[in-house]
């Protein structure tokens, strides 16, 4: 709920049909969602590298490159997490009106929080990616240490330890980062927007 009174959305003279047009691409979010470690900055940055080669218009946000200043007061717990990927989904929403094809990699582990910002998106404009790893290959990759700590007891809550990570449903693509090279799940991605008309008006 707002805690805003007396305010009123203000449109604009462009449209988002016109900034995708201008563009010649549809924009869209594309949700990378999987366990710590599992691949998810890494992939959607080749994913924006690639798509930036062919003149599509981009802009990534990342976990923890949010959380050092949008969202820098904001924890760990649920509710804290909650807020996290509220704030980002708005921020990708109004992404995709500025005609961006906005890519985000964050944990996101609770199903609910992705679900809410896939219904403030346009229908179609919100792609799933689940970045499936197992669990032991995400711990043994550990690339900042946090498992170490979690399994320590330094680090309270830690998703795929002692909390929960609850798997999409329905995810429009699911790319097995322990089973493929990031190359091919790059590819992946690339081909399921080319397939469903992503890349062009």
């Amino acid at each position: 709920m707002t805690k805003s009174e007396n305010i009123v959305w203000h449109d604009s003279k462009v449209v988002k049909e016109e900034r995708q047009k201008l563009n010649g691409h549809k924009s869209a979010v594309v949700w990378f969602t999987g366990l710590s470690g599992a691949g998810k900055s890494t992939i959607s940055v080749e994913v924006e590298k690639e798509l930036y080669k062919q003149g599509v218009h981009t802009y990534r946000l990342d976990g923890d490159n949010v959380r050092h200043g949008l969202n820098n007061n904001l924890g760990f717990s649920a509710e804290d997490r909650a807020e996290n990927i509220r704030r980002v989904g708005e921020v990708a929403k109004l992404m995709a009106d500025a005609g961006l094809l906005t890519l985000t990699a964050f944990i996101s582990p609770y199903r609910e929080d992705r679900d809410k910002v896939r219904e403030i998106m346009d229908d179609g404009e919100f792609i799933e990616v689940f970045v499936k790893c197992d669990l032991d290959v995400c711990e043994s990759r550990d690339p900042k240490g946090l498992y170490k700590k979690a399994r320590a007891g330094e680090i309270k809550g830690f998703t795929g330890i002692d909390d929960p990570y609850e798997e999409p449903n329905n995810p429009e693509i699911i790319v097995e980062s322990d089973k493929n090279s990031i190359e091919e799940c790059v590819q992946q991605v690339v081909n399921h927007l080319k397939a469903k008309g992503y890349l062009e008006v």
